[in-house]
């Protein structure tokens, strides 16, 4: 080839290599932008709204059904009854969960000088020549404290829970002979841990977590504190239809405050920023913003919060809000069946 054909050649393949070269440079620069270029990042999120509620404080604890104590007004509920002296059972006269009435006689005793047949047959004597003006009245109630001290009576009038003795068992006063129990008047009684009872006073509403739940108000609240547990402890009466049953455990929670009409967000929106305060990310357009929010009382999913300007029908952020910068582009997704742009949560 002639060298003067060469030169050409070569200069047109330079140009060539050049020009494929400025092309990579310019398609790099595209995609790698200048330093100083910002590049917009959104996150995905779902969100929920600010909503009014009435939302509850409570004490949370367990406790135990048992017969209702002794008031000022009612004796209590349940007695055991002992043998009223040393002797031996001659006559039981009822069977466990028999109804019985205040004054029903429930066993008969053998003593050593006398028996409840013939004191029965005394006392009867005693009456009638009391009404002849034959006898005295301390005569009279002297043969009625014999024969008392050989039946066992029920002094209130429910159901025989417990029959503890047989025929022809030796008794004395230690032995009880049996237990009578009125079923319509209960209690729940629980121990609370003296660092929550601080707000703990009677009429407070208990609600027993059965199903379905029983509700009813605080009768006692003991001001000791048991220092075997450091607990106090309380007690309510329950409604005669509760259809609880004595020595039945149970959890119950005592409401402690109520509060109308108050601001709240769902639980999850509701985050810890680095300083230990709680914010929530409040949704603008595609924007979401930290706002530092007062929180309080929390209940279904629910955390009442306020802030300057913090209305219902606010969005916040919800999953995706922790670790969420302070001002951030967001894309909202939120779960299928959710027609709106916000999570629906209806306060309870």
């Amino acid at each position: 080839m002639n060298r003067k054909n060469i030169i050409p050649i070569l200069a047109a393949a330079c140009g060539g290599i050049i020009l494929i070269g400025a092309i990579r440079v310019l398609a790099d620069a595209d995609d790698n932008p200048a330093p100083d270029e910002t590049v917009v990042t959104k996150v995905t999120v779902q969100t929920g709204k600010i909503t009014e509620a009435t939302l509850h404080g409570y004490v949370s604890g367990y406790g135990m059904i048992e017969p209702a104590p002794a008031t000022a007004d009612r004796p209590a509920a349940s007695a055991q009854l002992a043998s009223p002296s040393a002797g031996v059972v001659t006559k039981v006269d009822v069977v466990e969960g028999q109804q019985v009435m205040k004054g029903d006689v429930l066993a008969e005793l053998n003593s050593g000088t006398t028996t409840a047949e013939n004191a029965e047959q005394e006392v009867e004597r005693q009456k009638k020549l009391y009404a002849q003006q034959n006898t005295s009245q301390k005569s009279l109630q002297d043969a009625g404290a014999q024969l008392a001290l050989l039946q066992v009576t029920a002094p209130l009038s429910g159901t025989v829970a417990r029959v503890n003795v047989k025929l022809g068992q030796a008794v004395d006063l230690t032995t009880v002979v049996a237990e009578v129990m009125d079923l319509s008047r209960l209690a729940v009684s629980a121990e609370i841990p003296s660092a929550e009872a601080g707000d703990l006073k009677a009429g407070n509403p208990v609600e027993i977590l059965t199903e379905p739940a029983v509700t009813t108000e605080l009768l006692f609240v003991s001001p000791n504190v048991d220092t075997a547990n450091d607990t106090v402890l309380v007690r309510a009466l329950l409604p005669v239809s509760s259809g609880l049953r004595p020595g039945q455990f149970v959890s119950l929670r005592i409401v402690t405050a109520v509060h109308t009409n108050c601001l709240a967000a769902p639980a999850e929106s509701v985050v810890t920023d680095e300083n230990g305060g709680s914010v929530i990310a409040l949704v603008k357009g595609d924007e979401a913003t930290q706002m530092p929010v007062q929180t309080g009382l929390r209940e279904n999913g629910l955390v009442e919060v306020s802030a300057p300007d913090l209305k219902a029908g606010d969005a916040v952020v919800t999953v995706g809000a922790y670790g969420l910068p302070e001002k951030t582009k967001i894309t909202i997704q939120n779960p299928p069946g959710d027609e709106t742009s916000t999570n629906s949560l209806e306060a309870k």
